[in-house]
């Protein structure tokens, strides 16, 4: 096993640890504070985010880290970078909704060799290592290249932190259920819905806004099990621009032509 996979793994196993005892307590006892607009923080995923950096400083403690709640964590070997969000889904653990995971990648020259996300509630544990494929639980993944966006199934989020683009996110909606588009699930885990692209439990996903400690991880996974991620325009800065759509090649190029006519210039990279 790739070391360094070893240690997001034991790092991930930890923080869901952490996670599910916090997520035992009565919801009362949650601690929680608004970082922003729509965007809360609890003092659990504190907790498991310094578990996280205690484990991989522990192994690698000149490597840097870049943490939702942490920041940046320089370190001397800054080559590599470890981008970790403790609680993907922290508004569904703060309402006891039973869907949110741990999330860790690992860049190396600025490109993601690794990534670990764990589900701590189904006990879920996908990975992704470059050119090496994706699993989940030791099984292998592969998504459906056969299938077209018609009758698909797509996983989407809602730009609540961000709502002057709601608008843009509902008018695509729109155009994707005139193109066939069957249903759309919204979780509340850009991480998992990532990892469920890999799975093939949706067909596709889209989003507007995401930083990248929410999908870097998922990410890889997504593309080492076959899918094809992108901007909103077919680009690949969508670590930047947090503008993300993924899905099997043909499913991709729908989704792209689908909404192409109704993108705002601020959404065109």
């Amino acid at each position: 096993m790739n070391p360094m996979l070893n240690i997001a793994i034991r790092a991930a196993r930890k923080a869901g640890n952490i996670i599910m005892k916090g997520y035992e307590q009565s919801t009362k006892d949650t601690e929680v504070a608004q970082k922003g607009t729509n965007d809360y923080v609890t003092a659990i995923d504190k907790a498991a985010e310094q578990a996280i950096i205690e484990v991989v400083h522990q192994s690698y403690p000149d490597h840097a880290i870049i943490g939702e709640e942490s920041g940046l964590i320089a370190g001397k070997e800054s080559n590599v970078q470890w981008v970790i969000d403790p609680l993907d889904g922290t508004t569904n653990f703060v309402h006891r909704f039973p869907h949110f995971a741990v999330s860790i990648a690992i860049r190396e020259n600025g490109i993601t060799t690794v990534g670990v996300v764990y589900d701590p509630i189904r006990n879920e544990l996908f990975t992704g290592v470059r050119g090496e494929g994706a699993k989940l639980n030791e099984f292998r993944l592969r998504v459906d290249n056969k299938r077209d966006l018609a009758g698909t199934v797509l996983a989407t989020g809602f730009p609540f932190k961000t709502p002057r683009h709601c608008p843009a996110h509902l008018n695509m909606i729109e155009a994707l259920m005139e193109k066939g588009v069957a249903d759309f699930r919204r979780t509340g885990s850009a991480a998992l819905d990532l990892c469920y692209v890999a799975a093939s439990r949706v067909d596709g996903y889209f989003e507007i806004g995401l930083k990248p400690w929410d999908c870097a991880a998922g990410d890889l996974i997504a593309r080492e099990a076959g899918a094809l991620v992108t901007n909103f325009v077919g680009g690949t800065d969508y670590l930047t621009s947090g503008n993300i759509i993924a899905g099997n090649a043909r499913i991709v190029k729908e989704t792209l032509n689908s909404i192409k006519p109704i993108l705002t210039d601020d959404l065109k990279k």
